[in-house]
Formats: C-alpha cells, sequence, structure tokens
C-alpha cells in the first residue's frame, strides 16, 4: 500500500474517532454540586448538557457559543406579534438585567428558578415590550443537590414556554460551601417595542389601575422561611405578565407602567409621584389584599403597601379609557383588575390614601427593608 494513502486511511480513522467521541454526551453521575463543575472541564460539560441543555435547551443553545447569535428579523418578529411594525419599521430594543437571591429557594406559589424568568419578562412588559429571549447565570453553592439544580432549570423551562420567550445564553460558577446560599441567580433580557408603542407622560386626571390583589408574594417567602410562628396558605403571585400588558396595549394607550416588586405598591407609587411632580390619590378601600395575607401582615406588624409582588403591576391610563382598560385587563386574565386613584395636580411629588373612615393619610418611600431577599 502507499505510504501516503496508509497515512489518508489513518488520519480518517482518528476524524472518526474524534467525531464520535465529540457527539457523545457527558455523562452526570453525580447527586451533588462540586467544585469540578466548575471548572470548565468535563464535570462542567456533564452538568450544563444533563441540567441545562436538558432542562430548556432550543438551537441557539445548541451552538454553544460564548454568545448567542440571533437574526434581527426574530428579535422584529416578537415586536410585531402583537399588531405592531414588522422588520425595519418594528421599533426599539428593550433590555434589562437582574438578580434572584431569594430564601428559600422553594416558596409556596413559585421558586427561585421560575421568579428569574418571571422578573426578567415583565420588566421588559412593562417597558412596552414584547419579550424574545433570555440569558441565564448561576452561582451555585458547592453541595447543592443535583435533583434540585434539575427542578429549578425545568422550573424556567416551564415560565419561558408560558411567557413565550426563549432561554439562549447562560454560565455556570460553583463556589465553595458558605461562599453563596444554594443558588443565585441573574438574567438578562431582549424585546422588542412595536412601533407606535411609545408611553405618553402621566397627566392630572388620569386614572390608576391595579392588575390584582397586593402583598402575596413577600409574605409567602417570609412565612415559608419557618422563622415566625405563622402558618397560613399564602402563595406567591409570581407569574409572567406581558400577555397582560400586551392586551392592554391592544386596547388602550397606557401613560405609564410599573411592576410592583420591592417596596410594594407604595414604592412604585412614590416613584412616579417623584418623577412627575404631581400628587396621587389613592383608594384604600379599592385596593385589594387577601384576608390571609392581611392578617399575616396584621400579625407582624407590616403594611400591606410595601410588601413585594412579583406578579402584579400598576398602570396608569388616561380617565376616558380607563373603563376599557379595566375590561381588557379582565378578559386577558385579571379577574381582580381595579381602579383604586387618580393623578392630581396637589400635594406635588406626594402620595395620599384616602381611607375608609373618611381621612387622608401621606403614603411615603418605603425606609428600610423589612423584608430581605424576597426576589
Amino acid at each position: 500500500m502507499d505510504p501516503k494513502n496508509r497515512l489518508n486511511d489513518n488520519e480518517d480513522t482518528v476524524n472518526t474517532n474524534i467525531n464520535r467521541v465529540r457527539a457523545r454526551p457527558f455523562r452526570l453521575t453525580d447527586d451533588y454540586v462540586t467544585l469540578a463543575h466548575g471548572s470548565g472541564g468535563k464535570a462542567s460539560a456533564a452538568l450544563v448538557e444533563n441540567v441545562f441543555y436538558g432542562g430548556y435547551g432550543n438551537e441557539v443553545l445548541d451552538a454553544r457559543g460564548d454568545s448567542a447569535v440571533l437574526a434581527l428579523t426574530d428579535l422584529a418578529a416578537a415586536g410585531s406579534a402583537s399588531g405592531g411594525a414588522s422588520g425595519a419599521d418594528a421599533a426599539s430594543l428593550a433590555f434589562s438585567t437582574d438578580s434572584y437571591v431569594v430564601n428559600p429557594i422553594n416558596f409556596p406559589g413559585g421558586c427561585i428558578g421560575e421568579l428569574a424568568i418571571n422578573g426578567t419578562v415583565n420588566d421588559l412588559a412593562v417597558a412596552g415590550a414584547e419579550p424574545a429571549v433570555i440569558s441565564v447565570a448561576f452561582i451555585l453553592e458547592e453541595g447543592l443537590p443535583i435533583a434540585e439544580l434539575r427542578h429549578q432549570a425545568e422550573a424556567m423551562r416551564v415560565a419561558a414556554e408560558r411567557a413565550g420567550v426563549r432561554i439562549v445564553a447562560g454560565d455556570t460558577k460553583v463556589v465553595p460551601q458558605g461562599a453563596c446560599d444554594k443558588m443565585y441567580i441573574t438574567t438578562a433580557g431582549v424585546g422588542m417595542v412595536p412601533a407606535g408603542r411609545l408611553m405618553q407622560k402621566p397627566q392630572v386626571g388620569d386614572r390608576i389601575l391595579l392588575s390584582g390583589p397586593i402583598a402575596d408574594h413577600g409574605m409567602a417567602v417570609m412565612l415559608a422561611r419557618g422563622d415566625l410562628a405563622i402558618a397560613a396558605p399564602i402563595e406567591s403571585d409570581t407569574q409572567a405578565i406581558n400577555h397582560y400588558t400586551s392586551a392592554l396595549f391592544n386596547a388602550v394607550s397606557p401613560h405609564w407602567l410599573r411592576d410592583a416588586t420591592r417596596g410594594g405598591l407604595a414604592t412604585v407609587m412614590n416613584e412616579l409621584a417623584r418623577d412627575t411632580g404631581l400628587g396621587i390619590v389613592l383608594d384604600d378601600a379599592a385596593i385589594s389584599v387577601r384576608d390571609l395575607t392581611r392578617g399575616a401582615c396584621d400579625m407582624l406588624g407590616i403594611d400591606p403597601l410595601y410588601v413585594a409582588n412579583e406578579g402584579t403591576f400598576v398602570a396608569v391610563v388616561s380617565d376616558a379609557e380607563a373603563d376599557a382598560a379595566l375590561e381588557a385587563l379582565r378578559a386577558a386574565g385579571c379577574p381582580e383588575a381595579v381602579s383604586i386613584g387618580r393623578i392630581v395636580e396637589e400635594p406635588a411629588s406626594s402620595v395620599v390614601l384616602t381611607t375608609g373612615f373618611g381621612g387622608t393619610r401621606m403614603v411615603d418611600m418605603l425606609v428600610g427593608d423589612p423584608l430581605p431577599r424576597i426576589c
């Protein structure tokens, strides 16, 4: 045989074996996260392939690059999905990032993985965007059960499917025991704001709408920690709100949107008052708080207005469009959406709550954090 042909045959055999090895998935045999899973070697590859790709993989993640590469038309399609223009006229890109350190990582009604997806989707939605893609980065504590990590990845997949977004990039780091508390997650999200969906500045006379009851998330997490001698079946309201905001934009032209997360309803209302220089009058009787949640707040001496929500948002619309906005929200899946107040000229840059006894009280910004690590 010609030596050159023999060399070529050997090269073909070697290349075939290399491709076979590359195609063979790494087996994950560990039951707990170890420092080796953060090394970038085989243990890392096994963790990523079996937990993350297996949990919420898609064709973008399968490319396994250091960055997700997406066609602009894919992002533009998200912006045109709700009736906006398409192609070059599709309008603006919205980008958001956030970190999640909630304790405990599983709580009634949700978990840290689901919360991370919903929270990022919601930050984009209240900016008027149609969320499209999300990246996820994990910091894991050595000793975390692999079964727990699988559970979180599955929860993220389900949350992403419900919201209609894709998880397209990620990163994983492992730190020694005690260097973090089980798991921290950082996300970044991208969406498109359809043409003509730029919100106007709130005006005197505008109505303030609330999508549902408040304070469920913060109290659910607080009680789940088990530090208090209180037991109540309170569940977090964590959910993606982008389908509700899309329905709102299709029906009316909102002037302002915000999800009432850390600091609760009171804090976002004060932010609105300070940003506009206008006053806000809220009707205490109109603001819905579930009986169990209100009871838990009363026992702990916490005002529900300052407790975090993770699936409840506030919208400001013109008085003329308020009824149509409420009808659209209720039809889209927010049956308890309600009007809770108005924008007024005075007292400037302040929030006032009218009580059921006919009195009023000032609602100030949150001072301190009565419920740390609730998101």
